[in-house]
């Protein structure tokens, strides 16, 4: 599904969420280092249902993390506890996160998307145990 960004979202609602977590899915499958990771779990097309529902889950959760609109329940960490992810791997999604909101909020809400992507990201790591908290267990 193909979107065309024509201005900047000064607001985070349903619809600017939902376009900019589809079209962040669309790049982020191309990637080298990421996209393998999503691949493998739901498969390279966006039209079937375990896509359907990542989707609908990561609308939720932003909105959740965003707006503290309530819809969101489950935990992100989960899912992810199977996959040998890395530092690099978090990086990558980071900055790819991190540009693609820029293109599609104005500055001011992308840097909260992207602070809050941090953050998580970080816990990520701790919980998963992934680069310097694998370390600290040692």
């Amino acid at each position: 599904m193909a979107y065309e960004n024509k201005m900047l979202y000064n607001t985070v609602d349903r619809t600017s969420v939902e376009i900019m977590v589809r079209t962040f899915y669309e790049v982020l499958i191309k990637d080298a280092i990421v996209g393998p990771f999503f691949i493998k779990a739901l498969g390279d097309d966006f039209k079937n249902d375990k896509w359907y529902e990542h989707f609908r889950t990561l609308e939720k959760f932003w909105l959740m993390m965003m707006n503290g609109e309530p819809g969101y329940t489950g935990d992100p960490f989960g899912p992810h506890a199977f996959f040998r992810l890395t530092p690099e791997t978090f990086d990558c999604w980071l900055q790819r996160f991190k540009e693609h909101v820029a293109q599609y909020f104005i500055p001011e809400i992308a840097d909260k998307f992207y602070k809050k992507s941090e953050i998580l990201a970080e816990q990520f790591m701790q919980r998963l145990e992934i680069g310097k908290y694998a370390e600290e267990e040692e």
